[in-house]
């Protein structure tokens, strides 16, 4: 572990890569309670360097947990909404952690480290309720399985972009790769070493392109940090903070939970429903999903969308969304001017007569409004 990871009362909390940022020249912000860089030098060209070359992300605020023993796999399909026993060693999967009445305590991410031997990555400010619920969870399955929080003991940095995957391959410390590079796939991982010590490459990301997540141990984040910055010097790289982060996963039409997803909100209304395998037996949160249930709150019975408009002038989280007589029908949960397609996206929960792609909408941006497009998401997709 490391001290700057050691949270003191509510005094915000830091990664393993502070003294970098700082170095960079980054400005911050809080982000569930940790300082975390919002930018380098510019949002714009930090987005583009994603999309056109690389570029690199501290993640070490993310909440990781092992979930260990010979039940293990039938605890995952108890305590998920996804069938995780299913999934092969050497693979990820992306799933739901929900509540009794099916409202979303948080999405993550599941490795297959073994056939007993499971890795969970969650959202950093759902920490606390993710630990409780999977601890809380346990008892519910006969056999062994063992539930560790294991934030504070690793550094995460991700690489994304076109050029991620050559720059990686170039990084000066890892060895001993256990899959071949031509060989690695989306969602899939592989064990390596980064000066000797154990590393998880993991190709998965939050950006819309291809890229890599980095695990290894907190004490090891900087000089790798350092490293993977040296190889990408000739490729495109450049650090980028929270805001292009942002921007790349909206044009990629993912989810960000406390906007997209919230404990009110079900999976079918945010266009998950394919994420619950809901012919498993006795997972949480099933009876309530079987019987039909559409979310509590503002957008209860209202369905995610994705909008497009022209102009300059973008929606922001929690603008109306409104018809042509100004009468509301749904809230932007993201919303941002495109750096890729040049013109205002968002998601927004609609009422389900005004989702059906033939009533006219318009965002309400500060008493303006604006016609929008219903959009397929994603509003941006890599050529593969």
């Amino acid at each position: 572990m490391t001290e700057l990871l050691e949270p003191q009362g509510d005094s915000p909390r830091y990664t393993p890569l502070r003294e970098r940022h700082e170095a960079l020249g980054a400005s911050f912000t809080d982000f569930g309670g940790w300082q975390m860089p919002v930018r380098y030098t510019s949002d714009l060209a930090e987005h583009r360097a994603v999309r056109e070359a690389a570029g690199v992300f501290d993640i070490s605020h993310m909440a990781e947990f092992t979930v260990r023993g010979t039940a293990a796999a039938a605890y995952l399909d108890h305590a998920l909404a996804g069938r995780l026993s299913a999934m092969s060693t050497g693979k990820a999967k992306y799933s739901l952690l929900l509540a009794e009445d099916g409202g979303i305590i948080d999405d993550v991410i599941v490795y297959r480290l073994a056939d007993d031997d499971f890795l969970i990555i969650s959202n950093a400010g759902n920490r606390d309720a993710v630990r409780e619920a999977l601890l809380d969870r346990v008892s519910a399955v006969s056999g062994d399985v063992e539930v560790l929080d294991v934030s504070d003991d690793y550094g995460l940095i991700a690489v994304q972009g076109p050029n991620a995957a050559r720059i990686v391959a170039a990084v000066d410390g890892i060895d001993d790769i256990s899959v071949p590079w031509d060989e690695q796939k989306y969602y899939s991982w592989a064990r390596a070493t980064y000066n000797g010590k154990p590393l998880l490459l993991a190709r998965t990301g939050y950006t819309g392109e291809d890229g890599f997540e980095l695990l290894v141990d907190a004490a090891d984040a900087p000089a790798l940090w350092d490293a993977v910055l040296s190889a990408g010097t000739d490729h495109g790289l450049v650090p980028a903070g929270l805001a292009a982060r942002d921007t790349l996963r909206l044009e990629a039409g993912m989810p960000l939970y406390g906007h997209e997803l919230t404990r009110r909100t079900v999976p079918a209304q945010a266009g998950l429903g394919r994420v619950v395998a809901a012919d498993k037996d006795g997972f949480i949160g099933k009876d309530a999903l079987a019987s039909g249930a559409a979310g509590t709150g503002a957008h209860a019975g209202r369905t995610l969308i994705g909008l497009s408009a022209e102009g300059r002038r973008a929606g922001r989280a929690g603008y109306p969304v409104v018809l042509e007589d100004g009468t509301v029908v749904g809230e932007i949960t993201s919303g941002a001017l495109s750096p890729t397609l040049g013109h205002p996206i968002a998601m927004a929960f609609v009422d389900a007569s005004a989702a059906d792609g033939q009533t006219p909408l318009f965002l309400d941006v500060r008493g303006t409004r604006t016609p929008a497009t219903p959009t397929a998401l994603p509003f941006y997709r890599r050529k593969k």
